[in-house]
């Protein structure tokens, strides 16, 4: 029996036509770039996320010298958001690199990371890609990643 499977995304081919508050979350983002440690890679990322009491938090990626040891943006901060804002629900992450000529999208173990946030919280999370100018956005995790594992 064949599938079909769809995604519905908003593009948006810059970051200026963006409603408000996800172009500021997007600009979060890009401010946690300075914090990058990637010397081996050299592609910074930052993220940021907003918290259902209004917090904004971010974070970048850090290699280690034992490279490829490291973390990405997305998962530094989703990890300690979970460990230290247990209750407060995680509603959207924006991610930015540099250099970057388009979006920058967040690797399989993020998707994976992002989906068991938005299972843990019983709630979609939406996920803000930038770079490069424009900007993509789910409105929930799990459409970046719709086969997911599962224990």
């Amino acid at each position: 029996m064949e599938k079909r499977l769809e995604i519905s995304y908003r593009h948006y081919d810059s970051i200026a036509e963006m409603p408000t508050e996800q172009r500021a979350l997007v600009e979060e983002a890009q401010k946690a770039l300075q914090q990058a440690h990637a010397p081996y890679s050299k592609f910074n990322v930052g993220a940021a996320a907003r918290l259902r009491s209004g917090k904004i938090m971010h974070a970048a990626n850090f290699e280690s010298e034992v490279f490829p040891a490291g973390l990405c943006a997305e998962r530094s901060l989703l990890f300690y958001l979970q460990t230290n804002f247990p209750d407060d629900v995680v509603d959207e992450l924006a991610i930015a690199s540099v250099p970057s000529e388009r979006e920058c999208y967040p690797c399989g173990q993020c998707r994976q990371v992002l989906v068991d946030v938005e299972r843990r919280q019983g709630s979609p999370l939406r996920v803000i890609m930038s770079g490069g100018g424009s900007a993509s956005v789910v409105e929930r995790a799990a459409d970046l990643l719709p086969f997911t594992f599962k224990l």
